[in-house]
């Protein structure tokens, strides 16, 4: 494990956040984000603790900013736990990862309902865990076609500790950022708006945050320590399209015949 530094500066060309471009949501927050959630001074410095690295002896804890990005761009669903307290207070929530300069995760932005008791419990104290949770499978010894063999579980997992800020006043914003990443590449994109009359009183009952990172950790377990004939039988035998990407994300040609 090591320490890295995270450098968060205010993007530029906010306005194509909202320009119809249809723009990756993977990619749009250097250009918007910070428009709206960006850090109050320029160069502003967190420091992220026990981030994993490349270097990590852990075949299946080296990852890059690049692999934290695509999981949580494509499953932004995550378990947020309140850690002060009883610690027994959560929630899955969808967040929206804020890159710095070099791709790094530093920030993510989300809603919650005020009625919630994450809400209060957080309030109380900032201090979360936030989990997102990417494709999962279970390998059977039938697979790789020799009883002898043990089965396993593959998964992709991303462990966050982060200080929760409640900002009443970015509620709109928030919700709109999340808006832009579900429904941008569709080819009539919804918008709040949609609603109404109803759009005011559904806003006041919910409240937006960002979730500062403290610490990161990941795990993404895809067949790295499997012999190469073992992880070709695997391969071959995964159904799941998602997993078959993020193996062979993982992986390379590693899946191919000799």
């Amino acid at each position: 494990m090591v320490q890295s530094t995270w450098v968060s500066t205010p993007s530029q060309g906010g306005a194509l956040l909202r320009s119809g471009r249809g723009l990756d949501p993977h990619d749009f927050w250097n250009w918007g984000l910070s428009a709206r959630f960006g850090q109050e001074k320029r160069g502003q410095t967190a420091r992220i603790s026990n981030v994993t690295s490349p270097q990590s002896t852990s075949p299946f804890e080296r990852f890059s900013p690049e692999d934290v990005r695509a999981l949580i761009g494509d499953y932004p669903l995550a378990w947020v736990i309140a850690q002060g307290g009883s610690g027994e207070e959560s929630t899955p929530l969808p967040l929206i990862g804020v890159y710095d300069a070099d791709g790094q995760l530093v920030e993510l932005i989300g809603h919650m309902a005020r009625a919630n008791p994450l809400h209060a419990a957080l309030a109380a104290d900032p201090r979360a865990l936030i989990l997102f949770q990417g494709p999962q499978s279970y390998v059977s010894p039938d697979q790789v076609g020799r009883r002898d063999w043990a089965p396993t579980w593959n998964y992709t997992q991303l462990r966050i500790r982060a200080d929760i800020t409640f900002e009443p006043e970015r509620t709109a914003d928030a919700l709109d950022v999340l808006i832009d990443a579900v429904e941008g590449d569709r080819s009539a994109p919804w918008r709040a708006e949609e609603l109404g009359a109803r759009y005011d009183g559904l806003l006041a009952a919910i409240i937006g945050f960002r979730a500062r990172l403290v610490s990161l950790r990941g795990k993404f377990k895809l067949g790295q320590d499997e012999a190469p004939a073992d992880y070709r039988a695997i391969r071959a035998t995964t159904r799941d399209p998602a997993m078959l990407h993020w193996m062979d994300r993982f992986n390379g040609s590693r899946g191919s015949a000799s």
